[in-house]
């Protein structure tokens, strides 16, 4: 089988981390062209840094990482470090990264890269606010002759938002780019609040993977128990939801997960509902299907996937 082309566009934070494991322990079903780097969980100067330390604990310094968007298309930053602690991957220790920050702005990669590749070739992978990937469609949208999908984590309808009381975190820091993404006519999959909330990594998940005892997997030990300190008492529940690599367990596993297409709609206007997505899951309007939204997940399934592909770090190839 021909590896799928991917593109993860990442704002690193715990969880983006943890997807870039899951897709870099997965060369035979993911090709991965770049990472690029977006303002998010943490400032861009931090998400870029962040991402190539993740490279680096992966023994994958190849890979080719670019910084992107600094700041929303329209708005002032938000950021979210009383959840990710002030590095964004608090949990580990931070250190300099071996590989290196490509000089080319990830805005300009994407098109590029886009431009140059076959029709319906290239998927775009969204962990973070879709400011990179909103700001190339509105810049060059001839580049998205050549996405074959968009899968992204954002949004949320029957949670409530995790942010503010309607909007989820990457669809409330730029609703704008938000808006072009879900308006932009090629196919999308949403993995939002509605299945990641069903995604707990428990202590016993956690010390599952952390007992394979390779750098990654104590990195993601790491990192997870960093993460439960908030989210477990935010939610009550008994391990924190494990949001961006629904993305890449999507990719890899699809069974794993149920979906309605539906049109959502991202609210860039009201201050009291900004970056709401209105998901027609019971089709009472005429607007189009834009969205494969993801309602239901076999967690177990999910964490035996994570499990096992972490594994392969054990012994890389």
């Amino acid at each position: 089988m021909t590896p799928r082309k991917v593109i993860l566009d990442c704002d690193p934070g715990q969880d983006d981390a943890v997807a870039l494991f899951l897709a870099m322990s997965s060369p035979s079903e993911l090709d991965i062209l770049g990472i690029t780097t977006v303002a998010g969980n943490v400032p861009l100067e931090l998400t870029q840094r962040n991402a190539r330390m993740i490279c680096d604990i992966a023994g994958q310094s190849n890979l080719a990482v670019y910084a992107g968007c600094a700041r929303p298309m329209q708005r002032d930053p938000i950021t979210a470090e009383a959840i990710h602690g002030n590095t964004g991957i608090d949990g580990i220790d931070v250190f300099e990264p071996q590989t290196r920050l490509q000089e080319q702005h990830a805005v300009d990669f994407i098109i590029a890269a886009l431009l140059a590749a076959d029709e319906h070739s290239i998927t775009l992978v969204a962990t973070g606010p879709l400011t990179n990937i909103g700001t190339a469609i509105r810049q060059q949208p001839s580049i998205l002759d050549s996405v074959e999908e968009i899968v992204l984590m954002g949004g949320t309808m029957r949670e409530g938002g995790n942010r503010s009381p309607s909007a989820e975190f990457n669809i409330l820091v730029d609703p704008d780019a938000a808006d072009i993404v879900f308006k932009c006519g090629r196919p999308i999959t949403a993995m939002g609040l509605d299945v990641s909330h069903k995604v707990l990594s428990t202590r016993k998940r956690v010390s599952r993977i952390e007992a394979l005892g390779h750098p990654v997997a104590k990195a993601t030990a790491g990192m997870l128990s960093f993460f439960h300190r908030h989210d477990s008492k935010k939610y009550g529940s008994e391990g924190t939801p494990l949001h961006d690599p629904c993305t890449v367990a999507y990719l890899l596993q699809p069974e794993l997960f149920e979906f309605k297409e539906c049109n959502v709609s991202v609210e860039t206007e009201s201050e009291l509902t900004l970056g709401h997505t209105a998901v027609d899951f019971w089709h009472v309007t005429d607007r189009p299907l834009n969205c494969s939204w993801a309602y239901e997940v076999d967690a177990d399934g999910f964490f035996e996937l994570l499990t096992n592909r972490l594994a392969r770090f054990a012994n890389p190839a």
